[in-house]
């Protein structure tokens, strides 16, 4: 018997776009990024060899799309949490951010590497719009940390700047302790989270 031909689906273009990013996870979640090319990804999603390429220049371009979407996902949740802020003492609201963030990190492991990782930002070339929406993340978190230091809500002793570089350095390590499997027990990255942020507030204990 001939080997089956891969199915061909009918996406529409914006489902064929999801499609492709949502399996190059996957795929980069079994292997790597090294597993990952566009003609194996184009097998697995059962679609032309070309078709991925209507989408995405090359690989770089797909795993920046990837990042960019993850970026996309923080600032929502940014975005969300100010929103929310109006309901809730701030100090509550930081603290509950701070474990929903880790949270996301460790749910979407493999996107987080590359947002944050060498794969893209030493290795590969940051396409224009993923460093739009980097810079434009990091812009948000800025903007929260110098409200937070207005209201009196947490520790500055420098510039704001450097105090939003600091505290996303700490949040972004206690990320990479479990993603890495270095913190394996969630109550003890929770614990050491929790730690962070007492340290971060002023003169409050975190709900």
């Amino acid at each position: 018997m001939k080997p089956t031909a891969p199915l061909q689906h009918n996406y529409h273009h914006g489902d064929l776009y999801q499609s492709l990013l949502l399996t190059a996870t996957e795929m980069i979640a079994e292997g790597g990024t090294e597993s990952l090319s566009m003609r194996k990804l184009a097998d697995r999603v059962g679609v032309s060899r070309t078709a991925p390429y209507h989408h995405f220049k090359d690989k770089n371009a797909l795993l920046c799309a990837i990042a960019e979407q993850g970026f996309e996902r923080v600032e929502t949740l940014l975005q969300e949490v100010r929103t929310s802020a109006s309901s809730a003492p701030l100090a509550t609201t930081f603290t509950q951010y701070v474990h929903t963030y880790i949270a996301l990190a460790y749910q979407h492991r493999e996107q987080y590497d590359l947002m944050f990782g060498r794969e893209i930002w030493r290795n590969g070339t940051p396409t224009n719009s993923l460093l739009e929406r980097s810079r434009q993340h990091f812009k948000s978190w800025l903007s929260w940390i110098e409200q937070l230091c207005q209201q009196n809500v947490i520790q500055t002793g420098d510039s704001v700047l450097r105090t939003a570089q600091v505290y996303w350095a700490t949040l972004h390590g206690l990320c990479r302790l479990l993603n890495d499997g270095i913190y394996t027990e969630q109550s003890q990255l929770e614990e050491m989270a929790n730690t962070a942020v007492n340290m971060m507030l002023k003169h409050q204990t975190a709900v």
